[in-house]
């Protein structure tokens, strides 16, 4: 039955272009193909959009370290859990500026902006707007995620030059109340809101491999896909588990998420939102070479470069050197 269903969506739609009235039903569907099939129909999509020998190459800087107010139960930053993070102030934009230098020197196209915070402070706007200027005049892709923002904020940022903002679902709407919660479904998607409104483009996606099911990841990808406009840049993110977060120490006991199932969320991701840059994100380092080759192949184009993500390990500069040889891939401009 599932399968027919996804058949029947294929053969009576284009599946290369954007659609924003996917049921919940048809993606379960598109999850349960044959997985042949589901990489190959995600790959031909894929290559409606993009050059699939193309990857873009990312750089994601923490700006202001731990001690967030939030409870994401995957999170080494929270304030909640005690992982041995120390909390640090927010840098200052010379800095900040000195390390997009770096990274570009080092291939990076984009260059990502975090700070563990609930929300983004008034305060703290005229930093983030010297920042987000220096680094956007190095030419640049500028990219940050600050946590919520008001209408008037997402406004100043995108004054500043901010090229897209970023703020995850995290999870399906039915899981989100094992994740997180001290911060609603309806919070992200306002700020999303307010991002989308004052211009910027959208970098929304989800976390994977924190316990849920596998129709909590079609849920995610059906409330991506079902936005008033498609995320920009979605990233699929594998859950790393950090040691004294309850979402972490559950993994630890259970087990990460399959690899296969993994690949077929990427594939999902690509057909249900075939236009955005399907980032292949946290949990790349303990991914062998032969499964993001397949996560390329589904449809990921681009990845996070340089030693680590944020507070978490990543794959060093001369490793994703290695990895674009053995695939012939190219770094995107």
């Amino acid at each position: 039955m599932a399968d027919d269903l996804s058949h029947s969506v294929v053969a009576h739609r284009d599946a290369a272009l954007p659609r924003y009235d996917w049921t919940l039903k048809e993606v379960e569907a598109l999850f349960a193909r044959p997985f042949m099939e589901l990489v190959y129909e995600a790959a031909t999509v894929h290559r409606r959009w993009f050059d699939p020998n193309q990857v873009q190459k990312s750089q994601l800087l923490s700006i202001k370290t731990g001690g967030c107010a939030e409870n994401c139960g995957y999170c080494s930053q929270s304030a909640s859990f005690q992982t041995g993070l120390k909390a640090e102030k927010l840098m200052e934009p010379s800095a900040v500026i000195a390390e997009a230098m770096a990274a570009k020197a080092g291939g990076a196209s984009r260059f990502c902006m975090g700070a563990a915070w609930r929300e983004l402070k008034d305060r703290d706007t005229p930093k983030l707007a010297s920042m987000i200027a220096g680094v956007k005049a190095l030419g640049l892709e500028t990219c940050a995620t600050l946590g919520m923002l008001t209408a008037d904020q997402a406004r100043q940022l995108k004054e500043a030059g901010l090229d897209y903002y970023n703020h995850n679902l995290d999870t399906g709407p039915d899981y989100y109340a094992e994740v997180v919660t001290t911060r609603s479904y309806r919070d992200r998607l306002e700020t999303l809101a307010h991002a989308r409104e004052a211009g910027m483009n959208t970098c929304c996606g989800g976390i994977v491999g924190m316990g849920e099911a596998r129709r909590d990841r079609a849920g995610l990808l059906h409330a991506l896909a079902t936005l008033p406009a498609h995320p920009d840049s979605l990233p699929v993110n594998a859950l790393v588990p950090v040691t004294g977060t309850p979402l972490g120490e559950r993994v630890l006991k259970l087990g990460e998420i399959d690899p296969i199932e993994f690949v077929r969320t990427v594939a999902v991701a690509r057909l249900v939102c075939p236009r955005a840059m399907v980032r292949l994100s946290a949990g790349r380092e303990t991914m062998s070479p032969e499964m993001q080759a397949l996560c390329f192949l589904a449809g990921a184009n681009s990845i996070f470069v340089g030693g680590k993500l944020l507070t978490t390990p990543n794959p060093e500069q001369d490793e994703d050197a290695r990895l674009f040889a053995l695939l012939d891939l190219q770094p995107m401009a």
